[in-house]
């Protein structure tokens, strides 16, 4: 039996899911047998939860993209440990051009390969990332984020003082509370 799972980080993206849907389908998925969901990579996946959970012997997992299963090389290696205690395979319908089945040797092989390569490049874009960002500290052109809550210094003072309560100061102005403290702990009127 095929069980597949479609995700999507937001439920703005609905086009996506959808389209996800329609490609399990087209694969041969059952509709009834497709496990949607609406949330982020990092929280809790009930229904990806769900979709392994109904996984028995010779059965496979498909989804369209890796993206849509796993957040990190390492969640892949616990997901994939889960399908093969089951004795249920992986079907990814496109990874890099290619469709990979984890249920054959070459299929295996090209996760694992595939993944690890995917894992390296982010890595390699962060690392770059950093050492562009302490360039163009050294170079004096990397400031970071302009402190918006400090420009409005000015009126949470006057607020403050008029008598407004902290909590409405931060709902008027816009600020955090946390923004706020920051603004009282550097200006030399404590109110």
């Amino acid at each position: 039996m095929l069980v597949g799972v479609a995700r999507t980080s937001t439920i703005e993206q609905e086009a996506g899911l959808e389209a996800q849907v329609r490609d399990l389908v087209a694969y041969g998925v059952d509709p009834e047998n497709i496990y949607s969901e609406q949330v982020s990579s990092i929280g809790e996946r009930p229904q990806l939860d769900a979709a392994i959970r109904s996984l028995r012997k010779g059965d496979k997992l498909v989804v369209t993209k890796l993206d849509r299963l796993a957040r990190s090389v390492k969640h892949l290696g616990e997901l994939l440990e889960k399908l093969e205690s089951k004795g249920a395979g992986l079907v990814i319908l496109s990874m890099g051009g290619q469709q990979i089945d984890t249920s054959t040797a070459t299929g295996k092989l090209m996760l694992n390969v595939m993944s690890s390569v995917a894992q390296f490049e982010r890595e390699m874009m962060l690392e770059r990332q950093k050492e562009g960002i302490a360039k163009a500290k050294k170079a004096g052109k990397y400031t970071g984020r302009k402190p918006s809550a400090m420009l409005k210094k000015d009126a949470v003072l006057s607020l403050l003082q008029s008598g407004m309560s902290k909590t409405k100061v931060c709902e008027q102005v816009g600020i955090s509370r946390a923004s706020l403290y920051r603004i009282l702990s550097q200006s030399e009127a404590k109110v």
